[in-house]
């Protein structure tokens, strides 16, 4: 069985100082809470300060994005290895904002996702196709290209270790979100796709999850998908109630 994985993407936002006032509130919140797994993915500078707030709790961090070379003359750039040390396990590539605003392509997506996994990060791998996508009737076209591309060279097992985030864009930041329904049958495709592309057994461990505005008041409907297997959360997961509200609604009875 998959267990709900909500990670909250706080984007650029948050001090080293909030970040860490955060995360000790949220430990205190949800160090009872079982059946989910929880991850933080604060900005690179709050990313070790973070690191050592969440340690011995129930809450893994993420970074926002990271290079793909290991070291160089790449000024402003970090990489995974960077991050690995900074105490992060996960970090995400392909977000749309990165696609949209800094043209970052599936090859670069792909070449991201090879160096997390070089320096055991696990990828949350970002999918999902624009408005104008949707509306040319391409959205299951755009996801095949996504996976095939951005995931090319994997192996079954590393797939079945890393997360995919299938997000819609014209959800993200917009207050729009895809009805369950939507995101149940891209959930499925993409499950469908992950099965012919890697084998079964690899696309029975991916977690699929969800990213488009998600709040407290929508979780539990989309997350009641067969193929939603939890959420990458913006806006919402700045709000430590709200945040902690979704990972809790979230969540599966464990024995």
């Amino acid at each position: 069985m998959r267990i709900p994985f909500i990670a909250g993407n706080w984007k650029m936002y948050k001090t080293v100082h909030e970040a860490v006032v955060f995360v000790k509130e949220l430990k205190s919140m949800v160090k009872d809470m079982t059946g989910v797994e929880i991850v933080v993915a604060p900005p690179f500078t709050a990313v070790h300060a973070v690191a050592e707030a969440a340690r011995n709790s129930n809450i893994g961090v993420s970074a926002q994005d990271t290079y793909w070379e290991r070291e160089g003359a790449f000024t402003g750039e970090v990489s995974a290895m960077m991050i690995k040390e900074a105490g992060a396990e996960y970090v995400i590539v392909g977000h749309s904002e990165r696609r949209r605003l800094f043209g970052e392509t599936d090859a670069i997506v792909n070449r991201k996702a090879i160096a997390a996994f070089g320096a055991g990060l696990v990828p949350i791998v970002c999918i999902g196709e624009t408005l104008e996508e949707r509306e040319r009737g391409e959205t299951l076209a755009v996801l095949d290209r996504q996976i095939k591309d951005g995931l090319e060279q994997l192996t079954g097992d590393q797939i079945a270790e890393l997360v995919l985030a299938y997000e819609p864009v014209w959800a993200i930041g917009t207050g729009r979100t895809a009805t369950a329904q939507q995101a149940g049958e891209a959930h499925a495709h993409i499950r469908t796709r992950l099965r012919q592309w890697f084998g079964a057994p690899a696309a029975e461990l991916c977690h699929v999850i969800y990213g488009g505005s998600v709040k407290p008041d929508n979780i539990r409907e989309l997350i009641a998908e067969p193929d939603v297997d939890g959420a990458l959360v913006g806006g919402a997961s700045l709000d430590l109630r709200s945040f902690a509200d979704i990972i809790a609604r979230s969540r599966i009875e464990t024995v």
